[in-house]
């Protein structure tokens, strides 16, 4: 099992998770042609895909889906609510799931969570071939119990770190953004996701990867600094995925 990010943060999201003959990208925040340009810098042609995920409607989440999965055919799955707000067209093969139930994509098992976020049906995912388990948490306000059972003793973790809160309150962005970047249905900051990383078994974690790592109110060793801090390592160990080049495959063993 392996995944790369081809883009994280504001400006677009996108993440391919592969398991046996069965690859998935996880959001399409990017435009068509981008999309393809930077499956390629993974040495990856659309045709490749079995199906897309979306988490919820932000543009930086679904910019090109429309487009993406309309020109290579690819089937798309979504919650109902976030199919009702981003309306995706009836050209797209849309296939609608509950966020409390896990479904299957060929060999690839998915397990959606749902998440406080300012979206209409927001979700996350849980990825498994059933022997490895990759937790993607990411565009959520503040951890529940639910996001923390959903994560726990995973094998690779992919978090959110959005913001620092010094550098979010010195940002540029208005007061009322800042309010909602920092409030209780918007991202999660480097404490928040370190403190939940502390609550969660994580004997088993191969790799952690801080995402959607905010330009203007974050960097990426604040980021790697406050995770490290809770795992006890290098802040080097962490990874981080950058908006522009994304991050490159990293596999997952099984144990």
């Amino acid at each position: 099992m392996r995944f790369a990010f081809l883009g994280s943060g504001s400006r677009g999201n996108a993440l391919v998770v592969e398991s046996g003959g069965t690859r998935v990208l996880v959001d399409c925040g990017f435009s068509a042609a981008d999309m393809q340009r930077r499956l390629a810098r993974l040495s990856l042609d659309p045709a490749s895909l079995d199906a897309i995920l979306i988490t919820h409607e932000h543009g930086d989440h679904v910019r090109g889906l429309a487009r993406f999965a309309g020109r290579h055919g690819l089937p798309v799955w979504m919650t109902p609510g976030t199919r009702q707000a981003c309306a995706p067209g009836p050209d797209l093969s849309v296939n609608c799931f509950s966020p409390h139930e896990a479904f299957a994509i060929d060999g690839l098992s998915v397990a959606p969570f749902p998440v406080p976020h300012d979206a209409r049906e927001p979700c996350q995912f849980l990825l498994s071939d059933g022997h490895r388990r990759l937790g993607v948490l990411s565009d959520i306000g503040r951890p529940t119990p639910h996001v923390q059972a959903m994560i726990d003793d995973c094998d690779a973790l992919l978090l959110e770190c959005n913001h620092d809160p010094a550098l979010l309150a010195a940002g540029p962005y208005p007061a009322s953004v800042r309010a909602r970047v920092a409030g209780d249905l918007g991202h999660l900051s480097n404490g928040q996701a370190a403190g939940l990383l502390g609550r969660i078994g994580r004997d088993r974690l191969q790799h952690v990867v801080a995402t959607h790592i905010s330009n203007n109110n974050n960097t990426a060793d604040h980021a790697r600094r406050a995770l490290a801090d809770v795992l006890g390592c290098n802040p080097d160990w962490v990874a981080a995925a950058d908006q522009q080049e994304g991050l490159s495959w990293r596999s997952i063993v099984a144990l």
